[in-house]
């Protein structure tokens, strides 16, 4: 546990570090959205391509993990149709409950995958994020679309988002690249190397200046619920899912971990957008982000210890 807890201060001082900055207006207000584009568009799409183009996947089970993981979240999804009735919530409020349940926060868990594992984490949380970011879109798109206040989106809008995702496109040009054993060229390889350093302490940063602590207020028990929900109930379900497809070791572990992460920044712009409730997802997110500190340590050690 200790040693765990060692490996996850680091990334939360991190977040509350991009909190204070961004409370005393430190370097400037107008850093922090350009600086988010620059890590989600650019610096964590080449950290995933030149994790997957030289890595070796033949240890890490990555068909039995991704299925786990695909499992647990479909699982956890038709839990929250079941409770839609009992939950008292409109259908917007139930579209950030969705978010606010599957949704994964990928630079929290990129960045404890690379300090708990190294490289073999890094690898498994590149193939954590190609298996769940579309399952997780498709599921959250699906929900706004059924239950937000604005308008229809169709499945071919739907598929046109996906395909335009960095992380999906960085995870298909890394998979591409290492199931072809070309690899990268001598110079872009560093050069994307370089690039993925920067990702993790400045996405960090990010996620800190983008919580909300004004809208913790208005949340309510609907968001100790989601909460229970995202950071016990759903990886403990990945866990009982890697136990059922035989994974073990370093890629359970990641797993669970994946689904254990507090929900992401993106899902208040996505609520905004199609109808949600954008306040409860604010409230959500920094909820989720602040609770993840003790959960997170806990559900490590826990996957570490039943899953070896």
């Amino acid at each position: 546990m200790i040693t765990v807890l060692l490996a996850v201060l680091p990334v939360f001082l991190l977040i509350f570090l991009g909190a204070g900055l961004h409370r005393l207006g430190f370097p400037g207000p107008a850093l922090w959205q350009p600086l988010e584009r620059l890590v989600y568009f650019l610096l964590f799409p080449s950290l995933i391509v030149s994790t997957l183009a030289g890595a070796d996947l033949s240890g890490l089970g990555v068909a039995a993990m991704a299925a786990a993981l695909v499992l647990a979240l479909l699982t956890m999804m038709g839990v929250l149709l079941a409770l839609r009735p009992v939950l008292g919530v409109d259908g917007p409020a139930f579209t950030s409950v969705v978010q606010g349940t599957v949704r994964m926060n990928t630079y929290i868990g990129l960045a404890l995958c690379a300090a708990l594992y190294g490289d073999t984490g890094l690898t498994a949380a590149a193939v954590a994020v190609a298996a769940i970011v579309p399952v997780v879109n498709i599921l959250c798109v699906g929900s706004l679309a059924r239950y937000g206040a604005v308008g229809q989106l169709t499945l071919l809008g739907t598929l046109g988002r996906l395909a335009r995702n960095p992380l999906i496109i960085a995870c298909v040009v890394g998979l591409g690249l290492q199931g072809s054993g070309v690899g990268l060229p001598p110079v872009l390889a560093p050069t994307l190397e370089i690039l993925g350093r920067a990702a993790l302490a400045l996405g960090l940063l990010a996620v800190g200046a983008g919580l909300d602590f004004t809208a913790l207020r208005g949340a309510g028990r609907i968001a100790g619920y989601t909460s229970t929900l995202k950071l016990v109930a759903l990886p403990a379900v990945t866990g009982v899912a890697c136990l059922a497809f035989g994974v073990g070791g370093v890629a359970a572990a990641v797993a669970v971990l994946f689904n254990g992460l507090p929900t992401a920044p993106s899902a208040f712009i996505l609520a905004r957008q199609m109808g949600g409730d954008h306040r409860l997802m604010a409230g959500l997110i920094t909820l989720q982000t602040g609770l993840a500190l003790i959960s997170l340590p806990l559900i490590i050690t826990g996957a570490e210890t039943l899953l070896p």
